[in-house]
C-alpha cells in the first residue's frame, strides 16, 4: 500500500488550520454595521458563497455580489482580513505534513474561491514553504467538493493516477466524494488518528 500513495492532498480548513466560520462573520458584521445572523443568511445560507465556490462567479463578480448581500461596500483587503483572522495554522499538521514531503508529493485542494489561494500568504503563510504552487481552490476547477469532477480536475492538474492519491478531509461528504471519483480518503477528526492512517499506509512512523 505504502508504494502505491504517491501523493497526500488535503483540504485546508479544520484540516491543516483551524477555521472558525463564526468569527469570520463577526468581523464581516461589524464591518457592515448588521448582525451576524444578516450576515450568514445573506452569504452562507443563501447559496451565495457556493458561487463562489464552484467558481460560478469569478472573483470580481463575487466580491461585489458579497458586499451588496452584506449592505457593504466590502473591499479586497476586508475580505482577506475578514478571512485571515479566522484562521490559524495548526502546527501538529504541519510538522506531519513537513515529514510526509520527504517521500511523497502534496498539495491542497479546498472549497473556496481562487481569492484564497491569490492570497494564501496572507491568510496562511505557513503554506507555501510546505506546498509551494501546489495550492488548488476548487473554483478554478469549476466545481466544488464533493462533486467528483472537482476532485477529478485537480488530479489531473496534479497530472496524478487517482489511485495513488490519499485525500484527506474534516467532512464526511467530502472523504466520499474523493472515493467516487477514484482517490484514497481519510476522515480527518484529529491529528493522532491521522498519524495512525498513515502509519497504515506505511507512511509515517509512530513515535
Amino acid at each position: 500500500m505504502a508504494d502505491e500513495i504517491k501523493l497526500v492532498l488535503f483540504d485546508m480548513d479544520n484540516v491543516l488550520c483551524g477555521y472558525d466560520r463564526g468569527k469570520r462573520v463577526a468581523h464581516l458584521a461589524a464591518l457592515a454595521g448588521t448582525s451576524s445572523e444578516a450576515v450568514h443568511s445573506a452569504i452562507w445560507d443563501s447559496g451565495f458563497e457556493l458561487l463562489g465556490d464552484s467558481g460560478t462567479l469569478d472573483t470580481a463578480d463575487y466580491l461585489r455580489g458579497f458586499g451588496e448581500r452584506i449592505g457593504y461596500p466590502l473591499s479586497l483587503d476586508e475580505w482577506v482580513e475578514a478571512r485571515r483572522c479566522s484562521m490559524r495554522a495548526d502546527r501538529a499538521m504541519l510538522e506531519i505534513v513537513g515529514q510526509l514531503r520527504r517521500s511523497v508529493d502534496i498539495a491542497v485542494l479546498t472549497n473556496n474561491t481562487t481569492l484564497v489561494a491569490d492570497h494564501i500568504d496572507t491568510l496562511l503563510p505557513e503554506l507555501r514553504p510546505l506546498f509551494g504552487s501546489k495550492i488548488y481552490t476548487s473554483a478554478q476547477f469549476g466545481a466544488a467538493k464533493p462533486d467528483p469532477l472537482c476532485y477529478r480536475r485537480c488530479v489531473s492538474e496534479l497530472k496524478a493516477s487517482p489511485a495513488t492519491i490519499l485525500f484527506v478531509d474534516d467532512l464526511a461528504a467530502n472523504v466520499a466524494g474523493a472515493r467516487q471519483a477514484g482517490l484514497l480518503a481519510h476522515h480527518h477528526s484529529s491529528v493522532e488518528t491521522f498519524k495512525t492512517a498513515l502509519s497504515g499506509y506505511g507512511l509515517l512512523r509512530e513515535e
